[in-house]
């Protein structure tokens, strides 16, 4: 992977990029993202995000090399920190846990008043932003699920609207995605009979264990997430 070539989970956040918009992506890594995005015309402007002092000067050494000092801004620092008010269109996060990304979207909540767009790729835990994001007043506008190198991931893009909008059944879209249910690709049911088999064999355990109290309400969670998820790919 480099700036003219990203990995697929990375080419597929910017297909979700609105044209001419400033960026900001945070956990920026090498900055490859930006470079990529501003390379192919994408975007005139980006930020590129930094928490860590080694990949920040990564993605400081790599926008210099890329002589694109001038379009992208290399920042250190926690999460939407790095941005002024009003500076960014859309900001993109990804390789994180869902529940890290919701984390860094609730502690810059401040900043996302001129922010048109969030593109999140979670690596697990998507839920937890689907729910940020209904609680927020952000509507999802499109999923993505594709598999790399034997890993899954899903693309999540949004913009403030009507957070209900998508969603027919809102326990079942949480957890799977509104859109993704609709379109079932060969990758999302992969996903979920993997997951559905991992339930299926952790209730069998529990099964055989000490009947206690914390112990029935695992045996329920399961029991509701099997079958509301094999509800699901029987559709």
């Amino acid at each position: 992977m480099n700036t003219d070539k990203l990995s697929q989970r990375l080419e597929a956040v910017t297909n979700y990029i609105p044209s001419g918009a400033r960026i900001a992506d945070i956990g920026s890594d090498h900055a490859y993202l930006p470079c990529y995005a501003v390379k192919k015309g994408i975007v005139p402007f980006a930020i590129a995000g930094e928490v860590v002092e080694g990949p920040f000067q990564s993605a400081k050494k790599q926008v210099e090399m890329e002589g694109l000092l001038d379009q992208i801004s290399v920042r250190k620092g926690n999460g939407l920190e790095v941005i002024n008010p009003g500076e960014v269109d859309c900001i993109t996060i990804a390789g994180m846990g869902g529940a890290l990304i919701a984390a860094i979207l609730e502690e810059g909540k401040s900043k996302l008043d001129s922010v048109q767009r969030l593109v999140l790729q979670p690596n697990l835990s998507a839920i937890s932003i689907r729910t940020w994001l209904i609680e927020h007043g952000w509507e999802l506008i499109a999923e993505e699920i594709l598999e790399e190198d034997g890993k899954i991931y899903e693309i999540l893009a949004a913009e403030k609207g009507k957070p209900l909008k998508p969603y027919k059944n809102t326990e079942q879209g949480l957890l799977m995605g509104p859109f993704l249910i609709e379109e079932k690709s060969v990758v999302f049911q992969t996903k979920w009979q993997g997951e559905l088999r991992n339930w299926e064999r952790i209730l069998m355990q529990l099964e055989k264990a000490a009947d206690n109290k914390e112990t029935k309400k695992r045996k329920q969670e399961l029991k509701q997430k099997i079958k509301m998820v094999g509800e699901v790919l029987k559709q």
